[in-house]
Order: C-alpha cells, then structure tokens, then sequence
C-alpha cells in the first residue's frame, strides 16, 4: 500500500495506543485524537520518543479531514457513536469514497447502524474488533475479526497489517463484533472452568506448577491457563483486560443471542460471577480475578 495515504486514528487508549504507534512506525501518514488531552500527552512521551512523527486534532473531525482511511478504537457504542456519527464526528468531514475501518468491540447492531451511515455518504466500512489485550497491541500480534464486502477487506487488510497478527473476513458487516462476541464468551467459559480448577489443586495440596505442567500439554490448554494459571494462583489481577470491558462485551453477546432466539446459560451465569466481583470492588481487575470469588479451602 502506497504510505503516504493519510491515516486519522481515533481513541489512543490500551489498545488504540500501540496500534497508532505501529501506523507510524510502519511509514503511515498519521493524525490522532483523542479524547483525554492528558492521554495524547502521554501517547507523546511514550512513543514519539522513538521518532515517530504523528499529527494531533482537536477533534474527531478535524482529524478525518482530507483521510483516505479513518480508524476508531473506543469504548463502547455511545463512545463509538459520539467520534462518528455525533456532531464533530469523523463522517462529518470523510471523503467520498475513503474508508472506515472500527476496531472497538460494539454491539452488531452498531456496527450494521454505522455501516449504513457510511454507505449514505459513499464511505466503505469494516467492523474489526481484536482480541490478544494489551500485550497483543503493544507487539503488533492481534486477532482481527472483520465485517465488511470484498472490497473494503481488501482496501484495509494492508492498513492493519502491522498491530496484527491474522486477520480473517468473516463476512458482511457486524460478522465481525458477531465473531467477537463467540470470542468472549469463549473466553468467560475457559476463566470459569480454569478458576474452579485451581481451587481444587490448591485444596487438595498439590504443587501448582507440576499440575500446570501436567495439564497444560493436553486438551486442557489454553491461552487462558498459558498465560494467567501462574497470576491466578498468587491473587494477581492488577493487569490486563477489566471485567468492566468484559461485562460489557459479554452484554452485547448475550443481547445478540436472544435477539435470535438463542440460549446461553453458561455466558449469562459467568457474566453474574463477574457482576460479584464488580461490586466486591473489582472493576478494573483482570478477567482472571474471576478466581476471586471462590474461597479457597481449608486445608
């Protein structure tokens, strides 16, 4: 892809940070907003010390002026609706015939509403959550889930080339937050099987690294046990994706699935664990900390 096309990235936050960062790196054309002027401040301290150049907006809009491709990466869908479609938004000023590329985990039906908003001006758009977390953000090795036609695909898989490390069209517009969605409820039914787990190997007295290493390499693994069985296993959460921002992903799953008729015992019963450990005051904690729910025994 020719890098002198102007990129505008919206939202510079956990994951929005990195992946602007990786934009620069790669040789983009890049402008950014954010919404906190205190984190485009540190976006500054952090990586424009390593050279890299990046133009700053004041808004949304100013940002996507003149853009052949515009990125989002926010909170939710009133974050997303209020950088895009809101007064001061990025489709205030796009260009005919540029593209939208939203990286935020959204509901389907925000990503159908925005898809059609962008259609109305002559905008392509793909719906692209991610999954990998920060980590996956900072080494440029993210999962990206994509909706979109043909032809937006093929216009922004080049874009997101380096904060990646697949991406796979899954089909039409909102397949992607769809996909994302089987994602996190995936991932809510590891943490509540791996959870229970290590309270039993810890009740019954066993040495916590021997029974990782004897389960690990069968049909037990998983990212999860990989990368969170040591934290879990010493009452460490302060890290990683917030059970706020899982709740969240998980509402929109569960919404999704009763919009078609589905049931999802397992997501709905992990997602009210998750709501005891909100109010026991872990907000911002790792998903992990679903463990710290269950007392230990007494051994």
């Amino acid at each position: 892809m020719d890098k002198s096309i102007k990129i505008a990235f919206i939202g510079l936050g956990v994951m929005g940070g990195p992946m602007t960062g990786h934009l620069a790196r790669a040789g983009f054309n890049v402008t950014a907003y954010n919404r906190s002027p205190e984190r485009a401040e540190n976006w500054r301290k952090s990586w424009q010390n390593d050279g890299l150049n990046v133009a700053f907006a004041e808004t949304p809009a100013d940002a996507a002026k003149g853009a052949d491709v515009v990125c989002t990466c926010v909170g939710n869908d009133e974050d997303l609706a209020s950088v895009t479609i809101a007064t001061g938004g990025v489709l205030e000023t796009m260009p005919e015939g540029s593209l939208l590329i939203d990286h935020t985990t959204t509901s389907a039906d925000m990503a159908r509403q925005l898809g059609e908003a962008c259609a109305a001006k002559g905008i392509a758009f793909v719906d692209a959550p991610v999954s990998g977390g920060q980590a996956g953000a900072e080494n440029g090795q993210l999962a990206i889930m994509c909706g979109g036609s043909d032809e937006a695909m093929a216009r922004a898989n080049p874009v997101m080339q380096p904060y990646a490390k697949s991406i796979v069209h899954v089909g039409p517009t909102g397949a992607g937050q769809t996909a994302k969605m089987a994602n996190q409820m995936c991932i809510a039914g590891v943490l509540g099987g791996l959870s229970e787990a290590i309270r039993l190997a810890q009740g019954a007295g066993l040495d916590l690294g021997k029974t990782y290493e004897a389960i690990s390499g069968g049909a037990a693994q998983s990212w999860q046990m990989d990368n969170r069985w040591a934290t879990m296993t010493k009452d460490e959460f302060d890290f990683g994706f917030a059970i706020d921002w899982m709740r969240k992903d998980l509402g929109y799953a569960l919404d999704e699935a009763k919009r078609l008729g589905l049931s999802s015992p397992i997501t709905a019963l992990v997602d009210q664990f998750y709501a005891e450990v909100q109010a026991s005051g872990g907000n911002r904690h790792d998903t992990s900390a679903l463990i710290s729910r269950l007392p230990k025994a007494n051994i």
